[in-house]
């Protein structure tokens, strides 16, 4: 039998947040597209996020060779903050460090857009991580997932679950994003807005 060989938690350089929420009835739905992307990293480099810690779910894995802490909140989307304070103190990383990678219901279904910085932009979770992180001076990768039709209430919408032909858009999307992700760990954040914005 095998094991895999599970990363310490010690000298973490860098962490990656995924946002969305921990059940399963949410797993295919579009707050998760930070979640859906997180895995699809955590796959691309043979681990797991199956650790609960920092009130999240994660793991650890080595980027560009930086120590990166994967994080997946398990507090639920408007209470993202709790998790990422709790790492970004914990491991003493700035908020340059640290990368969010969260839905956007303003872009289309797979577009993407990459900031170095920024306000909430009306995202709950993102709001509650500038609230409680004190800065709003970390980079992000904003995955669309479709504007609201009008005769939806925005929860509603938010909650909803990709048809087939949006999840594989949002898959290609979570691939590009990962390719960015990689960019951006390693300083290089002007070049993934080259090439993915």
């Amino acid at each position: 039998m095998f094991f895999r060989k599970k990363e310490s938690f010690g000298g973490v350089e860098f962490i990656i947040a995924g946002l969305g929420n921990p059940d399963r009835k949410y797993e295919n739905t579009r707050h998760n597209a930070g979640f859906i992307t997180v895995d699809m990293l955590a796959d691309k480099y043979d681990t797991r996020l199956d650790r609960i810690k920092y009130k999240s779910l994660c793991t650890t894995c080595t980027i560009n060779d930086k120590k990166v802490l994967l994080m997946k909140p398990s507090t639920y989307m408007n209470n993202s903050g709790l998790a990422v304070k709790e790492a970004m103190s914990f491991f003493k990383i700035p908020p340059e460090k640290m990368l969010i990678i969260f839905d956007d219901i303003s872009l289309d279904v797979g577009k993407l857009r990459i900031r170095r910085k920024g306000s909430d932009g009306g995202h709950n979770g993102i709001k509650n991580i500038i609230y409680l992180s004190g800065s709003d001076m970390f980079p992000r990768i904003k995955i669309g997932v479709g504007q609201k039709p009008e005769r939806w209430q925005l929860a509603d919408w938010v909650l909803s679950e990709f048809s087939a032909d949006e999840k594989k858009l949002l898959d290609e999307a979570a691939g590009k994003a990962c390719s960015a992700a990689e960019l951006i760990v390693s300083g290089q954040t002007d070049k993934a807005m080259n090439l993915y914005n």
